[in-house]
């Protein structure tokens, strides 16, 4: 089977990071996956959906915690899997922009985002694995009514848009339904 990068894209509890798992069990063939986790436990509840993640996940599987710097981290810990898994790109957007300086412009959140988002694709071209990632389809609601929430909205779209155009294939979730939008031949 040759290498893919997979777009898993989807909104709050659309069944996203169940059906990349499965997507990546199969994949491997039980040979293993790396599975690269962004999220930061910054309290309480969050520490319990972390826990909760590694909890579900195969006990062959081999996770890298990598809040920033996602790519060059799946990088360096690959050791022949024949799956990457990363869950997920919008934490990890968010990671980026909040590490910013405060009064960060648009454009400097863009470019921090998408940077990230281009050593995911480096890391992907570098080695044999197919990649999946997992993000969020923030554009969907409405207009955050704070300029933070405006900044994040916009830099992970362009993140998001800028995976998709490299994808082998992009699936949305609804509603535990996964919708192909598209698939490379």
């Amino acid at each position: 089977m040759a290498k893919e990068l997979i777009l898993v894209l989807g909104g709050a509890r659309s069944g996203k990071s169940s059906y990349a798992e499965k997507l990546a069990a199969e994949i491997s063939g039980g040979r293993g996956v790396l599975y690269v986790a962004t999220a930061e436990a910054w309290d309480d509840e969050m520490r319990a959906r972390i826990a909760k993640h590694r909890a579900d996940r195969p006990a062959g599987w081999r996770t890298v915690e990598a809040p920033r710097d996602a790519g060059r981290a799946a990088a360096a810990a690959l050791a022949g899997e024949p799956a990457v898994l990363l869950d997920c790109m919008t934490l990890l957007t968010s990671n980026t922009v909040i590490a910013l300086p405060e009064g960060a412009t648009a454009q400097e959140a863009e470019a921090a985002a998408l940077a990230e988002a281009q050593g995911i694709l480096d890391a992907f071209r570098a080695h044999d694995a197919t990649w999946i990632v997992v993000s969020n389809e923030v554009g969907l609601g409405i207009v955050p009514a704070y300029p933070l929430g405006r900044l994040y909205r916009d830099a992970l779209g362009r993140v998001n848009q800028k995976l998709a155009a490299e994808a082998d294939r992009v699936v949305l979730m609804v509603a535990g339904l996964p919708m192909r939008l598209k698939i490379e031949d």
